[in-house]
């Protein structure tokens, strides 16, 4: 789950990292008043949930109450198209006003799960203010990572270290090392995925600010936050996959293609996107219905898909082993039972009582095309989705 800029740097400021003078505006009128009780210069910032804002128009500056009320007008109710939204762009319901910034220098510091370890890992940049994929991939030296072991924690020394190997000294590394110990205490209490501040700003004054920030949170770890889930915009989040959600379905990622996919198992459900494109097509989503034997959730799975006004072809690939292949096909049949099912259907079936799924779907009489193997299926769908099948 991902929150506002403003959710995260409220978030921050909670747990001791210092975020510049601000608050959010959903009016040009408000944000007149919030710039003239903070006091001009003022940044004027969209909340969405994507970056790119300022190449964008996204982020304005305002030398004047005036000029904030005009700058917000411009961006509030504008459909914002940066590099992570897709062409569909996203509406800005808000805006952020806040102090603007003179910074000496921009830095990165962030907090994310490193897989192949095993535990968070505290990672910063002397080279803040852009996207740090661009930094690790043409200058992956200035990138410095510490990995904290969970069970002791963050600790000043660790701060120390990786302060010092950005360039922090005196007072500027004591307010590092507190920065950074505060976005430990945020990612570890909270459960988060990413914590991450680009750029975290030394002032002109000698301060330490988190300019911009970026919170996002492990969606099976909500549970024991409801008050992160209070932070939730569902605004900002594709209205497919919060059906999907609603429906047990957590696993769904719409994407831009026109064949849905519906898989057990996040690695087969990869396999198939790949054989998809290996094919000439074009997924229209992830989905791993998991190894459960609900015949709800298949049929769940087809509202999902056949909602979704760019899928064109569904292809169903299921390898039964704790998921049972005839309970996927009775889903199969129910499915087309309850719902106009307009358009063709590919179904792949192997495992587990794959003998008694293929007599399901066979004394159905459903319109659905077989494949015996995943690249036969992903051709097929392809084809399907065509209108060459």
């Amino acid at each position: 789950m991902k929150v506002h800029e403003f959710q995260a740097k409220e978030l921050l400021q909670a747990h001791g990292v210092p975020v510049p003078r601000g608050r959010v505006a959903r009016s040009p009128e408000e944000a007149e008043v919030i710039a003239r009780e903070l006091g001009v210069p003022v940044a004027v910032k969209a909340q969405i949930h994507a970056g790119g804002r300022g190449k964008a128009g996204g982020i304005r500056l305002a030398a004047s109450p005036d000029e904030a009320q005009e700058a917000a007008a411009q961006i509030l109710g504008r459909v914002l198209v940066t590099h992570q939204t897709g062409p569909e762009g996203r509406l800005v319901r808000s805006v952020l006003v806040e102090e603007a910034l003179r910074p000496t220098r921009e830095l990165y510091l962030a907090v994310v799960i490193e897989n192949a370890l095993g535990m968070p890992v505290l990672m910063a940049s002397d080279a803040g203010g852009v996207d740090i994929e661009e930094v690790a991939a043409t200058s992956p030296e200035r990138i410095h990572r510490l990995p904290v072991d969970p069970a002791i924690g963050f600790q000043p020394f660790m701060g120390r270290e990786l302060g010092m190997a950005i360039g922090l000294s005196g007072d500027l590394l004591k307010q590092g090392v507190q920065a950074m110990g505060g976005l430990y205490r945020l990612f570890a209490e909270k459960d988060c995925s990413l914590v991450e501040v680009n750029p975290l700003v030394v002032t002109e004054d000698g301060r330490l600010l988190a300019a911009d920030a970026k919170v996002n949170f492990d969606d099976n770890a909500l549970f024991r936050h409801p008050e992160v889930q209070a932070l939730r915009d569902s605004h900002e989040e594709d209205p497919l996959e919060v059906q999907a959600q609603q429906m047990g379905i957590n696993n769904y990622v719409r994407l831009t293609g026109n064949i849905g996919c519906v898989v057990n198992g996040a690695g087969l459900a990869m396999a198939t996107m790949d054989a998809i494109k290996l094919a000439g097509g074009e997924p229209a989503n992830f989905l791993d219905i998991g190894t459960v034997n609900n015949v709800e959730r298949v049929v769940n799975s087809f509202r999902i898909l056949t909602s979704d006004e760019r899928v064109h072809a569904i292809l169903i690939n299921i390898f039964g082993g704790m998921a049972r292949v005839d309970v996927i096909a009775e889903g199969v049949v129910r499915a087309f039972q309850e719902m106009d099912v307009r358009v063709p259907v590919v179904v792949r079936l192997a495992g587990t009582n794959v003998e008694a799924g293929e007599r399901i779907l066979a004394e159905s009489g459903l319109p659905v095309v077989r494949a015996k193997d995943l690249g036969e299926a992903a051709q097929k769908a392809v084809a399907a989705a065509r209108g060459e099948l």
